[in-house]
């Protein structure tokens, strides 16, 4: 890898499509030099958009971009020294893998000998020396998709773009991949920015994840720090799979006790200390699955429910519960559920519950619990 790797910033970046029509508002962002930041959200959200931005694909309408020190606003693609891999592979059918490969080096006048050392290091790091000579017809999605790769790794540029690079593959080959990705990271630490709306994908590749909606940033911190403390509502919901358990909750007019379901419960002080500001409202609390227990714990909530569904998945049985809060979900361990029907109490610590404002969606100040750990 080339010794000029780069960070990257957005200022306040904006993109409009006329009136009224927002794509990206207002996005401030900063990726150190050899980062992996994955930008996640769903269909619509604006990640696709930033990334184009980057690449100068897309005009910018309002901020700066930055590469270094440079900013690249006013900057043609081509000389951002940037590169970028797509969903669809784009590479020429009737030029080998080699010759795909070398194909951006040669149109920059790159020296022979570089050209050849370039391509076989690349070969050599994902595995394609013996396809070399194979036309992309002849290879797997896979396959295929490691070329794109190579071809992205011999640029030696500042910056790496992904737009979505794994959504054409099964299952199994995006597991695959994304194993791949994350080696060539650990290889060369490039700065990488990678688009995605698999919160699976996002939360095993980044070292940082940008979660957005609707063209707003929502918040950016390491996996652990989204998962376990989401600055709202919509990242607790997005990030986690399944998704974490959210239903209405109203706290006491002293918040001394919380009411949901039809149960009322008495929290201890720090979390009353946590519920003050919402003293009278109605709130939304949030649990993960694997912190819903169908033995009492640590001290916290019970609610009543009968089992709906339950969906064995090997090590683990996701169950789905009915309750007067609404339908929980709860991670079970092997093949460990009640029959569909049968009644049972779940229990959520008071220490692994979340909560956010009812209107806001904004997450409450200190929860879940300071020093608290997952009762699984």
């Amino acid at each position: 890898m080339s010794e000029a790797v780069s960070g990257l910033e957005l200022i306040d970046v904006g993109k409009s499509y006329g009136a009224g029509s927002r794509a990206v508002d207002h996005v401030s962002l900063r990726v150190d030099a050899g980062e992996f930041l994955v930008l996640v959200g769903p269909s619509g959200c604006g990640k696709s958009t930033i990334l184009r931005m980057i690449a100068g694909l897309e005009d910018v309408t309002d901020g700066q971009i930055k590469i270094g020190e440079r900013v690249v606003n006013e900057i043609p693609p081509r000389d951002r020294d940037i590169a970028m891999v797509f969903q669809n592979y784009a590479l020429y059918p009737h030029l080998s893998v080699y010759e795909n490969l070398a194909f951006g080096l040669r149109r920059r006048k790159v020296p022979a000998p570089d050209i050849d050392r370039r391509v076989r290091e690349a070969a050599g790091s994902l595995g394609l020396e013996r396809y070399l000579e194979r036309r992309p017809r002849a290879l797997s999605g896979g396959e295929r998709q490691r070329v794109a790769l190579g071809r992205a790794m011999v640029r030696e540029p500042r910056v790496f773009l992904f737009d979505e690079p794994l959504s054409n593959l099964d299952a199994r080959l995006r597991v695959q991949m994304r194993a791949e990705i994350k080696r060539l990271h650990q290889r060369v630490r490039a700065t990488m920015v990678y688009v995605t709306h698999d919160q699976v994908e996002a939360m095993t590749l980044g070292d940082r994840i940008a979660v957005l909606k609707s063209g707003h940033l929502q918040q950016v911190a390491d996996p652990f720090t989204l998962y376990e403390k989401p600055a709202n509502q919509f990242v607790a919901g997005f990030i986690g799979s399944p998704p974490i358990n959210l239903f209405a909750a109203r706290v006491s007019a002293d918040a001394a006790s919380l009411e949901a379901g039809g149960e009322r419960w008495t929290p201890p002080p720090a979390l009353q200390r946590a519920l003050d500001a919402s003293r009278g409202r109605e709130i939304q609390l949030g649990v993960r699955p694997e912190d819903v227990r169908l033995e009492a714990g640590a001290p916290g909530l019970a609610l009543k429910g009968r089992l709906e569904m339950a969906e064995p998945l090997g090590s683990e049985t996701l169950a789905y519960w009915a309750t007067e809060a609404g339908t929980l979900v709860s991670r079970l361990p092997g093949a460990r559920a009640p029959r569909i029907g049968e009644p049972a109490t779940l229990h959520a610590a008071f220490t692994r519950l979340h909560a956010f404002e009812a209107e806001s969606g904004r997450a409450l100040a200190g929860l879940p619990l300071e020093g608290s750990t997952s009762t699984n």
